[in-house]
């Protein structure tokens, strides 16, 4: 009594040898039932929340510009002038907060109406205009940019005082729903009521720069309208050389881990030559850390000796651990390039796990979209609200008139006197009782966003686990892997696993929810906090990163325990990390050389692409011939970063397959050692590469007719 256990005991018994096991058992049950029963009610909530925003919410408010008199352009009575006209579009920047602009939904306090086209020539009322009738200077002159029922024989002066016609029109260019008007288009003449160092530029800021330069927004769809299929060659040489690197990583994995290890090795030799001769220089001229003293300008220490040799001794440090590592660890190397090859050989028997990222993706797009529609429809749930509003409130004739009251903007305000006098957009009604719960269904849409994109992936991690484990403990392969092994392994997993797929995927959106909690009140409290506090904060949010990166490295591991023998997440949780404390070694070294591989493969995926678009659509390859020619594009850069970003995503796609393979493998490898002892009852499973690595000899190879029956 009162013994110390050993290494292993501390850490569970090893797996014992199961006779009847072939693999992924197939007599299963259902686990962990209480959380697939709550997963689905909150699903069933999640629906719930979206017929409720559909019902109530309005998403034309967000879609569509309304005109002064609060009707849709481009839908109903409207749906021939989808276009909205800013009679004055200056006082967007003139009269109101750049900001305030953006939060009212682009509605400036200017008259605007729905218009079939923009105008395209620069046009002021004339002297000699004022006192002529409307229909002869807009109506016949085809100038339709007047509100709905202005009068033929109206005098223009009364129609400009009250706002009933443009007293101005420039050349615009329709950009989200709205005529905008070039900032590039010729000098305008003078406009009245307008300053004169009064640009065209700083006119339309208030709509543009509030919404990140939409100026620019016409010509980035034309780039992509003109460039779309070059990128989606680029896309197809990622997915080209994705699939090369894999083939390569089973025909030459061990050189190139080697060469991997060695450039690793030599980065760090090449930083250490570089802080020795800084330091050298810095030495010779006496250049110390005394001179300079504790600053707040960190460029001072660069010049002085005692930082290049600080640095010079941590790059030392590393090149001794790694160093030490590589020899005394030599032999765990090796199995991780045999496994890297046997992950290998195991995409290559099942390439259709390789387009199990698409099922993913799709997956995913639907739970981002279904949540984005739902917060579009719950933002839109309200009315919206108008008041009365003035550019110069304190104006004489203004005072009497009661700012901010409610308005209604089909009908025009029955007090002319006060200058500028407008019913303005406000905000969208916070009455009724979505409105009021508004706030609680955002989270609840939030949390819901959260959990589905979790289980997603979690289920992707599941499937794959349990594709590869058939692969793994087919004694004969291929004759002994299943015929359709991935859609074998999804319908075992979505009915038997979803509960426990949902109890891992809610634990890591509780720290995932409380990590975004904690940057929200660190984002509103940065301006009030002081040093300690701001330690304290960071301590905290690193600790929530480390706990969700563990999270995500335990629940990987207890999926593929899941998708093997087919028990509740705690448990399957529990023997996975037991498996791996009692081969912590192995894990630490197949880790890192597997995150070092992918990593290598997805810069050269995305090098590739990235190098060979830059060329393209620069026009730097030349004899391609016209069917080739690159296309003329106004951003060049635009396709170029959207083939990187494909790119990186379907190297990310491709190699998250191949590194579940490899966990996949390792976890069927480390219980192959302990329930099997190489006999002809007993024999191991993994490759001769493999057993030949640990020494160990088996008296029935895979693929043999010696195997006991």
């Amino acid at each position: 009594m009162g013994g110390k256990q050993d290494g292993e005991e501390a850490y569970g018994k090893p797996a014992k040898y199961d006779p009847t096991f072939r693999g992924p058992i197939r007599n299963r049950s259902c686990t962990d039932i209480i959380c697939c029963v709550l997963f689905l009610v909150f699903i069933l909530g999640y629906i719930v929340v979206g017929v409720v925003a559909w019902v109530y919410g309005d998403p034309r408010q967000v879609l569509y510009p309304r005109n002064s008199t609060g009707a849709y352009c481009g839908v109903g009575a409207n749906k021939d002038k989808p276009y909205l006209l800013y009679f004055n579009i200056f006082s967007c920047v003139l009269a109101t907060n750049v900001i305030t602009v953006a939060e009212n939904g682009l509605q400036c306090p200017t008259t605007q109406v729905c218009v079939s086209s923009c105008p395209n020539v620069t046009w002021t009322v004339g002297a000699d205009q004022l006192l002529q009738k409307v229909g002869e200077v807009f109506y016949t002159a085809d100038r339709n940019f007047c509100l709905p029922g202005v009068p033929w024989d109206m005098p223009v002066t009364q129609s400009l005082q009250q706002e009933l016609c443009p007293g101005f029109l420039l050349p615009s260019t329709p950009a989200l729903g709205r005529c905008l008007p070039r900032v590039n288009s010729s000098t305008p003449p003078e406009l009245p009521g307008i300053p004169s160092n009064t640009t065209i530029s700083q006119g339309i800021s208030g709509v543009l720069d509030s919404l990140s330069a939409r100026d620019i927004t016409v010509k980035i769809f034309e780039d992509v309208a003109q460039s779309w299929h070059w990128i989606l060659v680029a896309l197809g040489v990622a997915l080209v050389l994705s699939l090369l690197f894999i083939l390569l990583l089973r025909l030459v994995a061990g050189p190139l881990v080697l060469v991997l290890i060695l450039g690793v090795l030599g980065v760090l030799a090449y930083g250490i030559y570089y802080c020795w001769e800084e330091y050298r220089v810095l030495r010779d001229k006496s250049a110390r850390i005394n001179e300079v003293g504790i600053t707040t300008n960190l460029g001072a220490y660069r010049n002085v000796q005692e930082t290049w040799l600080a640095a010079l001794i941590v790059l030392a440090v590393l090149e001794g651990i790694l160093l030490l590592l590589l020899i005394f660890l030599r032999q765990r190397i090796r199995i991780a390039i045999a496994l890297l090859k046997e992950a290998s050989k195991a995409v290559g028997q099942m390439m259709s796990t390789l387009f199990y990222p698409l099922v993913t993706f799709v997956l995913l797009l639907i739970c981002i979209v279904y949540w984005a529609m739902t917060a579009l429809y719950l933002a839109t749930s309200g009315q919206p609200q108008y008041v009365l509003w003035a550019p110069n409130a304190s104006l004489p004739n203004c005072e009497k008139v009661q700012m901010n009251t409610s308005c209604n903007p089909m009908a025009q305000p029955m007090n002319y006197s006060c200058p500028g006098l407008k019913c303005v957009f406000q905000s969208y009604s916070s009455t009724g009782l979505v409105q009021r719960s508004l706030f609680n269904l955002q989270i609840y849409g939030v949390l819901g966003l959260f959990w589905t994109i979790n289980w997603v992936l979690a289920l992707g991690q599941c499937v794959l686990a349990g594709a590869f484990a058939s692969f793994y403990w087919a004694f004969y392969k291929p004759q002994d892997i299943p015929t359709f092994p991935l859609s074998s392994a999804f319908i075992r997993t979505l009915r038997y696993h979803t509960g426990s797929l949902a109890f891992g995927a809610l634990i890591l959106t509780l720290v995932q929810i409380a990590r975004v909690i904690l940057e929200y009140i660190d984002s509103k409290l940065r301006g009030a906090q002081n040093p300690v506090a701001r330690c304290i904060m960071c301590c905290f949010k690193c600790c929530l990163w480390c706990l969700e990166k563990f999270i995500k490295f335990l629940n990987r591991n207890a999926y593929i325990m899941i998708a093997i023998y087919g028990k509740n997440f705690c448990v399957s949780a529990k023997n996975a990390f037991m498996l791996l404390m009692r081969n912590i070694v192995r894990v630490v070294v197949l880790d890192k050389v597997t995150d070092l591989l992918l990593l290598f493969g997805k810069l050269l995926v995305v090098g590739d692409v990235g190098v060979l678009s830059f060329f393209f659509f620069t026009g730097r390859i030349q004899g391609l011939g016209r069917d080739f020619e690159n296309p003329s594009l106004n951003y060049y850069w635009l396709p170029i970063m959207i083939s990187i970003l494909g790119a990186y995503v379907i190297a990310s796609g491709f190699f998250s397959v191949f590194g579940m393979c490899v966990d996949t493998l390792f976890l069927c490898f480390l219980e192959d050692l302990e329930r099997n002892d190489g006999s002809l009852d007993r024999p191991y499973y993994m490759p001769k590469s493999l057993l030949k690595i640990l020494g160990k000899k088996n008296e029935a190879y895979p693929g043999d007719k010696k195997k006991k029956k």
